[in-house]
């Protein structure tokens, strides 16, 4: 029998498999245009003077409802094992595709940088759900063993895919001795693809053991989508002309976006004079500390845009949800064939950006053995139509050079309550990780993520003797 859409998509899919961060390698001093998305500040006074992104991509999940148990299993059903009691939330998946991009430093006083980047996204979010109406509607047979009553009240589910075009800009405002202060911003045009969202202000259920139905009574709910029966980009994939047609014109919703960030940085190879820069174009840090928030931004649809409030009571069955979830049209005539009130119309819907908080400690251990810390905090509100990440703490020790890098991701998660360990490389302009990979080698983890990609780096030229040697 058919799973409910967002079950098959988190355990079938095999076009796409939390984090967009790269930290085993953006966290790294030698690819300016990775660790731009941690803080766009990051690309003044890079070492790179040019720089050009061929691809990348990352793909992902995370979830602290149950773990998987065998990542081989995925897509047979059989991966992934419901601990939880409590309400949970899950991202699955989240993906990240990094078109060709441009980074260009000046060779000014001020070390100016210019970037321009387009990236498509997507997400499959939901934010506090019930577990026994998940596992019950989302099995294979849509029953469940026990019989149970619960009330749930402000979940949601977003499911979103959009591009984004961004224009980038880093000046460093200070620079005296080994002090340097810099300032970064991303602006980008976002341009919706698809969407389909449900907010849940409450649901009282009522389940009878062995059957296939639930009754629902005080029911409000409010489900919203551009995709109707006939168009279902998101759940049936995305196509190339759907990511170029959100760029270039035929797009389903518009918006701006932006990143905004500071860095300090104590560079051990300048001199400690006013005014001489010999040697810190392009410097080894002592230290480094950097805040950003990045994914400011909304995305309002407007045209094709249908929203249906459904309350009142009636009876649901896993195999109605299963087969109506996916458009607006036919979920509005199964509620209100199931006995709900079901108020229609058509009307502009914002979906707003996964807001975060990048705060991050750099600190250069012995040559080039290096230790970042970094906070990753949500601002967005979660009660609103969009996206959102969940707040982690990273602590990545990299060794790290021109021509190699290796780093080791080690996170907390507030998610899944739990530690992911992670590792990436870096060969010349190319690399590969995960800054979540426990899954390939052990069972009952919450996500795994793994990404790659590469570039074209031309560096700057070094300076003295003393900044050859380190390079």
């Amino acid at each position: 029998m058919k799973k409910l859409l967002f079950l098959s998509f988190i355990l079938s899919s095999a076009g796409a498999i939390h984090a967009q961060r790269y930290l085993g390698v953006a966290t790294g001093d030698y690819s300016a245009l990775n660790s731009m998305y941690l803080n766009p500040a990051n690309i003044s006074g890079s070492h790179e003077k040019v720089e050009v992104n061929l691809f990348a991509i990352n793909v992902g999940v995370d979830n602290n409802l149950g773990t998987f148990t065998q990542l081989s299993n995925v897509g047979n059903g059989n991966a992934f094992n419901v601990t939880g009691t409590q309400a949970f939330s899950m991202l699955a998946p989240v993906a990240d595709v990094r078109f060709p991009a441009v980074m260009i430093s000046l060779n000014d006083p001020l070390k100016q940088s210019f970037a321009f980047s387009i990236r498509a996204r997507a997400m499959i979010q939901l934010n506090h759900f019930d577990p026994n109406l998940f596992t019950t509607a989302s099995s294979g047979d849509h029953t469940a063993s026990e019989s149970y009553e619960f009330m749930s009240s402000n979940f949601n589910m977003t499911a979103h895919a959009w591009s984004e075009t961004g224009i980038s800009y880093g000046i460093q405002v200070l620079d005296q001795g080994p002090h340097k202060i810099k300032l970064g911003v991303t602006l980008k045009y976002l341009g919706g693809i698809d969407y389909i969202a449900i907010k849940g202000n409450n649901l009282d259920v009522k389940y009878a053991a062995g059957s296939d139905t639930f009754y629902a009574v005080k029911s409000d709910l409010e489900y919203a989508s551009n995709a109707l029966s006939t168009r279902n980009a998101v759940t049936d994939g995305i196509k190339l002309s759907d990511i170029t047609g959100s760029l270039f014109g035929s797009k389903q919703g518009s918006g701006f976006g932006m990143d905004i960030g500071a860095t300090y940085s104590y560079d051990i190879n300048g001199s400690d004079k006013p005014g001489d820069k010999d040697n810190s174009s392009a410097g080894v840090h002592r230290i480094k500390a950097s805040v950003a928030v990045a994914d400011i931004g909304a995305i309002s649809y407007k045209e094709n845009n249908y929203i249906v409030n459904v309350t009142g009571n009636g009876y649901i069955t896993g195999t109605g949800l299963s087969d109506n979830f996916q458009s607006w049209d036919k979920f509005r005539n199964y509620m209100v064939g199931q006995g709900f009130t079901a108020d229609t119309g058509s009307k502009a819907t914002k979906l707003y950006m996964p807001t975060a908080l990048n705060a991050s400690v750099d600190y250069q251990i012995y040559k080039r053995f290096f230790v970042n810390a970094m906070y990753i905090a949500n601002l967005a509100n979660r009660q609103n139509y969009g996206n959102s990440y969940y707040n982690q703490i990273t602590l990545t020790p990299r060794f790290d050079t021109r021509l190699f890098a290796v780093g080791l991701p080690i996170t907390y998660s507030e998610l899944a309550n739990d530690m992911k360990v992670g590792i990436g490389f870096r060969l010349g302009g190319f690399f590969v990780g995960s800054d979540d990979m426990l899954a390939l080698m052990s069972s009952n983890q919450r996500g795994f993520n793994f990404y790659l990609g590469g570039f074209v780096p031309i560096y700057r030229k070094a300076h003295s003797a003393h900044h050859s040697s380190i390079e």
